[in-house]
């Protein structure tokens, strides 16, 4: 006859899995009925560094250029829109609802520096592609500094 060793600790994650999918389903509203509008979802986003710049792409399937809201305030760079429900939804009997809608906005801290004029925002086949251009590197500057009758000059 094997042996059988009891592990509480795989049990208690087995039972957290099991809580976590349950609870997932339940609050998650794709699987029950479709949403009224008023719920929000995130779009999925990429912030890449390049040599000059940095680059923001967003997912936005299903929207127009219309449809998009960008805005750069005091260093915040924040993107906002609305994906409405489909007038289908309300008549027909769906059985899953999956693709979310409703409004969303998303945030980020830039660097200091940033040059509002020159962002660039370009959006073709459901993709926002924003370039941000870097700021100037700050450079050391030389500052004279006088010991007694003499002035000495040092880098800061």
């Amino acid at each position: 006859m094997a042996r059988i060793y009891w592990e509480p600790a795989r049990e208690i994650s087995s039972l957290q899995s099991e809580m976590n999918r349950l609870l997932g389903t339940f609050f998650d509203g794709s699987a029950s009925a479709p949403p009224s509008g008023r719920s929000s979802w995130i779009p999925a986003m990429d912030l890449v560094e390049t040599e000059n710049d940095f680059v923001l792409r967003a997912d936005l399937p299903g929207l127009t250029r219309e449809d998009v809201g960008l805005e750069l305030e005091d260093r915040i760079l924040t993107l906002s829109g609305q994906r409405p429900t489909p007038d289908d939804v309300r008549e027909g009997g769906y059985y899953r609802f999956e693709r979310p809608t409703g409004t969303f906005s998303r945030s980020l801290t830039l660097p200091e520096g940033i040059d509002a004029d020159a962002v660039t925002a370009d959006f073709e086949n459901g993709v926002l592609v924003v370039h941000i251009p870097k700021p100037e590197e700050r450079k050391p500057r030389r500052l004279k500094i006088g010991v007694g009758q003499e002035p000495a000059t040092i880098e800061a």
